[in-house]
């Protein structure tokens, strides 16, 4: 090319407009000569002569305005960044769902395709399938600072979520039975920066997911879908749960225990009966100011926390929880229970199931004794004369009986009933001994009930055993017990958290159809324990969750849901919807 071609054949874009633009104002051409010349047509030519004009009236820079833009997506600055990044966490043996969902906690816009084209570029293979233990131990190993959480903007964005997209799905029941509202006007603390609804959410979301937050510290902050559900970015780290749980006090527990009573009352989801057990949570470190108690489930004797629960049987719903009970007080956890419950009187308790060691003779009478009184149906410890007793009984006197045990299946039982005289109860009471129950010895029932048949009162006694098992439920899968903690949680609190999260597994359950048997571990495993991804608009958030065995079931459940406005999070419209991938 020559000099003199250089200017009057320009290559480029923004060379040939500037010398267009100066043929037309310096040399004086009209614009039909110099739009033939340049290779414009007349009203390009006029419309690029607008365009300069308009940037000379605004006082911008003109010379950006002959600025050769590069054609396609501009490179990212942080790409090579990222890079290292996506290699590290596959390293850690983390999946492409697991990495994006990651850097999306750390503001890093990268697609799940663009992460797949780095690894395989880095000669990494797929993973092999892995449990959910595995997977949660594979995000443990993550080293990444998460950013500081805060409440969520609801601007117009897109992120994935590793785990717990499902635990998406219990946001309407919050709202369905008002809890959101007890939880706002609880007389819980808030902080700087968060309100109330959102720092108590924040302790429910971990109870709900299930994190394994005792040996992995922050590790939920990684994850967004769980910051959502508290209505936040992220959520807080170790430090700020333990500082907010030591500013909580008892009578807080109590009053929002309260509140989820008169709840579950006024939309008839609890009986007239209540079932009460004690549980033993071992405590590790200085531990003078504590008793020891008897643990079943490590068969010895422990310096520990004694907590009692009540639970409805019909429901399953645990209404009542307690871990300031002492040696001196045990006995009186009956009367203490009965004052709780009495705060409404509209529904009254008639019924109380309990074990032998809960309470004495005389605190039996007491309930006898109160303006509405109570039957109650126990254990009587069995003595060596009871004993030698009932085996001196011929075969007429049992009864043969077929009754359904709490599992729904029916067991044969050989009963014998009688009336005993009490010496610190005062009074007779209705005693059935009941053999064929795997014991070598009779169990024996008292009852202050003479009128209920003998097969419901020991159906009755027989769904108690259901309380047990949701004990083992919280110190197993709401991490009620672990035996160390880098989260100091307070006991009390962490215990009124855990009935929360199990009594909000129990709502989904009674719309799961076939399901609403299952235990807290169960649903999660089936129902929660999922990925997917996240959109929020100015309208509505689109919850997407990955294909799955009982995702169908989950999504009929929350079909009266679909675009309902969630109040907290700015009365934007939550929707659910499967994705096209597992």
């Amino acid at each position: 090319m020559q000099a003199i071609e250089f200017f009057t054949k320009p290559q480029s874009i923004a060379h040939k407009q500037y010398e267009a633009l100066r043929a037309f104002y310096v040399e004086g051409r009209s614009a039909a000569e110099v739009a033939e010349q340049f290779g414009y047509t007349l009203s390009s030519f006029y419309s690029l002569n607008r365009d300069f004009k308009q940037q000379l009236a605004a006082s911008q820079a003109v010379e950006q305005f002959f600025v050769s833009s590069l054609k396609g997506r501009k490179p990212k600055e942080t790409m090579g960044k990222v890079e290292g990044v996506i290699i590290k966490l596959r390293q850690q043996d983390l999946s492409v769902p697991e990495i994006k969902a990651t850097l999306d906690a750390q503001g890093d816009d990268v697609s799940e395709s663009t992460i797949y084209t780095v690894l395989k570029q880095a000669g990494f293979g797929r993973l092999p399938r892995r449990s959910v233990a595995q997977r949660q131990e594979a995000l443990s190993s993550v080293q990444l600072s998460a950013p500081t959480s805060q409440p969520l903007s609801y601007i117009s964005e897109q992120f994935s979520t590793q785990q717990s997209i499902g635990l998406l799905g219990v946001l309407p029941y919050l709202q369905r039975y008002g809890i959101h509202s007890i939880m706002a006007h609880s007389e819980y603390p808030k902080t700087q920066p968060l309100n109330r609804l959102s720092s108590i959410l924040s302790f429910v979301a971990l109870k709900l997911s299930s994190i394994r937050r005792y040996g992995a510290d922050d590790l939920w902050c990684m994850d967004r879908g769980l910051g959502l559900f508290a209505g936040l970015n992220v959520l807080p780290k170790t430090a700020w749960f333990s500082a907010y749980s030591y500013r909580v006090s008892r009578g807080m527990n109590q009053s929002f225990l309260k509140a989820l009573h008169r709840c579950w009352r006024q939309q008839g989801l609890l009986s007239d009966s209540a079932n009460l057990d004690f549980t033993t949570l071992p405590h590790w470190g200085d531990a003078a100011h504590l008793e020891g108690n008897w643990s079943g489930s490590r068969n010895k004797s422990l310096t520990s926390i004694l907590a009692v629960l009540g639970q409805d049987p019909d429901s399953g719903l645990i209404t009542y929880g307690d871990t300031t009970v002492r040696h001196a007080s045990q006995n009186k956890v009956v009367l203490e229970f009965v004052d709780f419950y009495q705060a409404h009187p509209d529904h009254p308790l008639n019924y109380l199931i309990f074990d032998s060691k809960f309470t004495t003779y005389e605190q039996l009478k007491q309930l006898d004794e109160l303006p509405n009184p109570i039957r109650f149906i126990t254990i009587r410890k069995r003595g060596k004369r009871i004993v030698e007793g009932l085996n001196a009984l011929p075969q007429s006197a049992w009864k043969t009986i077929r009754v359904q045990a709490a599992n729904g299946r029916t067991r044969t039982l050989q009963v014998h009933e009688q009336t005993v005289f009490l010496k610190d109860y005062g009074k007779d009471i209705r005693q059935l001994a009941i053999a064929g129950v795997g014991r070598i010895k009779p169990a024996l029932l008292i009852t202050n009930d003479f009128e209920l048949p003998i097969k419901q009162v020991i159906h009755k006694y027989a769904r108690r055993w259901l309380v047990e098992q949701e004990i083992d439920e919280h110190i197993q899968f709401f991490h009620l017990n672990r035996l160390s903690s880098s989260m100091v949680i307070k006991v009390d609190f962490d215990l009124t958290m855990s009935i929360l999260a199990h009594n909000l597994y129990r709502l989904l359950a009674l719309d799961l159809e076939g399901y609403s048997h299952l235990n807290a571990t169960s649903l999660f495993e089936k129902f929660i324990c999922n990925s997917g991804s996240v959109s929020i608009t100015p309208e509505a958030i689109s919850v997407t969750m990955k294909k799955k065995r009982h995702l169908p079931i989950l999504l009929r459940a929350l079909e009266p849901f679909q675009n309902q406005p969630i109040a907290w999070m700015q009365n934007r419209r939550l929707n659910f919807r499967a994705d096209v991938s597992s």
